[in-house]
């Protein structure tokens, strides 16, 4: 999946090129090195609950520091060309300057307070959120697969004779008769499924399936179908616990939203905003006739 704190890594660690590296290195690309320290200080300057989430995902940081030695390497050439003594680029370094200065002074006034949200907020808002937190009823199945074809209805029936036989291993016979390879590989376990993700011509047998039994085969367009409940979780509610680190991130958002519109506003209102619309007309393209 695609992480947003990489956005808010790279430009944390918006540092010259070549600098000292102290400690372990954990990443290279040619002569540019990124230490383990450095990584760790951008992390460090993430939000808390930013910094958990990501903590979760080494993909995520790996995508990130690989993507800074690319970025890197490309920021030498141009350095090493002059590339940066343009005057059109220098223009363009001057607004990346002053708008990245304008947005660092902006989240210093945006930044929420370290403990936000308190415990009673957490509380209220999962109280809030409880509607859209609700956990659909879930399948452990497993399956044995035969694909369309002329032979298939037959292999289907000598399939399910042997699954009715007395003491009928059903993973044996699915890893060597199942034709889907993953789940075959696996005695025919497809893991958890939530009831709104099966097909509806699988999904309506389901309850009616005690657990550890077979169904009869189900024809779909792709094939047959032979399908074994091994256990079901009902709908429930997630708990605050379970849903603690992604509501902290979204409520620490949230704030850090509202923080950043009221300075805007209150800047606006101690210093208005004024506009010469005649000089304005001037500088937009003329219409045609």
């Amino acid at each position: 999946m695609k992480f947003p704190i990489l956005t808010s890594l790279l430009l944390l660690t918006a540092v010259p090129v070549l600098q000292a590296q102290a400690g372990p290195v954990l990443g290279k690309i040619g002569e540019i090195e990124i230490g383990t320290s450095e990584i760790r200080e951008a992390l460090a300057g993430l939000e808390a609950g930013q910094e958990s989430a990501l903590s979760k995902d080494p993909a995520a940081v790996s995508q990130y520091v690989r993507a800074l030695l690319i970025q890197r390497l490309v920021l030498k050439q141009a350095e090493d060309k002059k590339f940066d003594q343009d005057p059109a680029v220098i223009a363009k370094l001057v607004r990346a300057r002053e708008t990245a200065l304008a947005e660092a002074y902006i989240d210093s006034f945006s930044r929420p307070p370290a403990e936000y949200p308190t415990e009673t907020e957490l509380a209220a808002a999962y109280e809030s959120a409880k509607p859209s937190l609700l956990l659909p009823r879930t399948f452990r199945l497993a399956q044995i697969f035969v694909a369309k074809g002329e032979k298939a209805e037959a292999k289907v029936g000598e399939i399910a004779k042997q699954l009715k036989a007395k003491g009928a291993d059903f993973s044996a016979i699915a890893r060597t008769s199942s034709e889907e390879t993953a789940s075959a590989a696996n005695g025919g376990e497809i893991g958890w499924i939530a009831e709104s993700q099966i097909q509806p011509e699988i999904r309506e047998r389901l309850p009616k399936l005690a657990t550890g039994i077979v169904s009869d085969p189900i024809q779909l367009k792709d094939g047959w179908h032979l399908i074994k409940v091994l256990e079901t979780k009902e709908a429930t509610t997630a708990t605050l616990d379970q849903v603690r680190p992604q509501l902290i991130v979204r409520l620490r958002a949230d704030r850090t939203k509202q923080l950043r519109a009221d300075f805007i506003t209150n800047l606006v209102k101690e210093h208005p905003v004024a506009i010469n619309e005649i000089e304005l007309t001037k500088i937009l393209p003329k219409s045609g006739n």
